[in-house]
């Protein structure tokens, strides 16, 4: 009998939504997921001049978004 095991971050979707709507544009949902690194990219730059902090929006809502080890965000 086969298991499965699903890895899921220990970051919540919602709270990184929250924060990305918030702030976004200094990479707050970056910090709070544990990519130190895009966080100050980020911070630095207005959000990718407000084009990443948008396309993260959808990618969190879509789920498609994940930590600094590569899991999805827990529901």
């Amino acid at each position: 009998m086969s298991t499965y095991v699903t890895n899921t971050s220990d970051k919540k979707k919602s709270t990184a939504l929250i924060l990305c709507i918030v702030g976004g544009y200094v990479g707050l949902h970056q910090y709070y997921v544990g990519k130190i690194g895009m966080g100050i990219l980020y911070t630095c730059t207005a959000g990718l001049c407000g084009v990443g902090w948008f396309v993260d929006i959808f990618r969190i809502l879509l789920g498609s978004f994940r930590d600094n080890v590569g899991a999805p965000l827990r529901e």
